[in-house]
């Protein structure tokens, strides 16, 4: 495995801060930001070091080499099946953007979430799946780029709740999407995060679609069981959970990993960090990233 981090945490920082931060500290790859240069709609969102509207690839390429670090992934984490026809459609098109600037530097591979439409059940969301995404996999297929979707449920927030905006997060769902859209370039960047604070087995679904498993994220977090017995689940998450540096959270990273080993996945492996307890300074951020990657040494080569 290839470790780096996404680099949504390192918002303040230009495409060279970042790749110098990754260069500097042994990372081999970083899972580089691509949103629209927008204003923001949520925390961690509309961070772009890499700009897909004005590519320089050239100079990227070069920057990159020179610094021996990869992209792992172009990372864009909207909402396509947004209700509103027209954002989504700007997100659609952004996303393409993302496929076409992936396969310019070569990367191959784009992070993403399906999306979800909370006005519409489940199944009217399948519909909305074949009709938004096969189009989507299809135009990535002939451009030779991987779509990874992350399985995180996006339902933290009062506007995300109920449903979330992000679909694609059980066992369950994958198949049926997967079946949906039987493209292999369609696959999955896998969090175990996601399936801690959902109450499912984390390493279970890795050995059911080691072949869809394109990329994975490190990132920990922590279910407060008293104020989980005080709110009950139906609550917003965040009333009783919280994400977690690796190894500071709830994930046992041991089986996480054996299992990852088990099905011999030899991609890039990144540290995500939302821990808000670490985000009062530029400098607590990249403390942050440096603290998961000494923890997870353990598990790669010095």
């Amino acid at each position: 495995m290839k470790l780096g981090f996404n680099s949504a945490i390192l918002d303040e920082c230009t495409f060279e801060e970042v790749i110098d931060f990754a260069a500097e500290n042994g990372f081999s790859c970083v899972e580089l930001c691509a949103w629209p240069r927008e204003k923001a709609t949520r925390k961690y969102a509309g961070v772009s070091h890499l700009d897909v509207d004005n590519l320089n690839v050239d100079y990227i390429q070069d920057y990159l080499q020179k610094k021996n670090v990869e992209i792992s992934a172009i990372a864009y984490y909207p909402n396509p099946l947004d209700p509103d026809k027209e954002k989504s459609k700007r997100i659609i098109e952004h996303i393409k953007k993302c496929i076409l600037a992936a396969e310019r530097l070569h990367v191959k591979l784009v992070n993403t979430f399906i999306g979800r439409n909370q006005t519409k059940n489940v199944e009217e969301n399948l519909k909305l799946v074949e009709e938004v995404w096969k189009p989507i996999i299809d135009f990535a297929e002939q451009h030779n780029v991987k779509i990874a979707i992350e399985n995180c449920p996006m339902l933290f927030t009062h506007d995300e709740w109920p449903g979330g905006k992000n679909i694609m997060t059980t066992p369950t769902i994958f198949r049926r999407i997967f079946e949906i859209i039987p493209n292999k370039n369609l696959g999955l960047n896998f969090d175990p995060s996601h399936f801690i604070w959902q109450q499912m087995d984390y390493t279970k679904p890795i050995y059911e679609f080691k072949d869809r498993i394109f990329h994975i994220h490190f990132k920990d977090i922590k279910v407060y069981k008293d104020r989980l017995d005080d709110v009950g689940i139906m609550a917003t998450p965040l009333q009783y959970i919280t994400p977690k540096l690796p190894g500071l959270g709830d994930v046992d990273w041991g089986k996480y990993v054996s299992a990852l080993t088990d099905i011999q996945y030899r991609g890039y492996a990144v540290i995500e960090v939302e821990d808000k307890s670490f985000e009062d300074s530029l400098a607590s951020k990249k403390d942050s990233i440096l603290i998961s990657k000494n923890y997870l040494s353990q598990y790669f080569p010095l």
